[in-house]
């Protein structure tokens, strides 16, 4: 794969990062100083608590799928530290589809309340997203785990 593919692709992933970060750091401060006003507290802290607990393994996979792209440049891509990359990636992404399962029932209280079901659907939108990209993650690691035995059973053979 040629430099400026993966350059593309990890100028890609920061612009990936840039708006969740934006919102930790502005959006969530700003809805917590402002919606206790409508909203039982806790309802609310419980859900932006989720939002910040969801960031960090947002943040880790991010982290990973550049260092994946990284190995693709040093043409290090079929090594076990492709596998555990998409490894840790899975696994960020079914953390973030738990800590959402698990605040649904505040964001179904909390659209109720503000007559706003958008918010239902922005969380199912990121639980079907972040299962999707585990999925995904989860195939990918296999068929490179594959392609690394199939690899080193030639290279053993030769």
């Amino acid at each position: 794969m040629e430099r400026g593919t993966t350059l593309f692709l990890k100028v890609t992933v920061i612009l990936i990062g840039l708006p969740i970060l934006a919102l930790c750091i502005f959006g969530l401060p700003l809805l917590a100083k402002e919606a206790p006003e409508q909203f039982p507290a806790y309802w609310l802290y419980i859900a932006i608590v989720a939002t910040y607990l969801a960031a960090i393994p947002y943040f880790v996979a991010l982290y990973q799928a550049f260092k994946l792209l990284t190995y693709i440049d040093k043409n290090n891509a079929y090594s076990e530290l492709s596998v555990k990359a998409l490894k840790n990636i899975k696994s960020c992404a079914i953390t973030i589809s738990i800590l959402f399962v698990a605040v649904m029932p505040f964001l179904y209280l909390i659209a109720e309340v503000d007559d706003a079901p958008g918010i239902i659907v922005l969380g199912l939108i990121i639980i079907f997203a972040s299962m999707v990209i585990a999925v995904f993650a989860a195939v990918l690691q296999k068929l490179l785990k594959n392609a690394i035995d199939i690899k080193s059973e030639n290279d053993l053979t030769v």
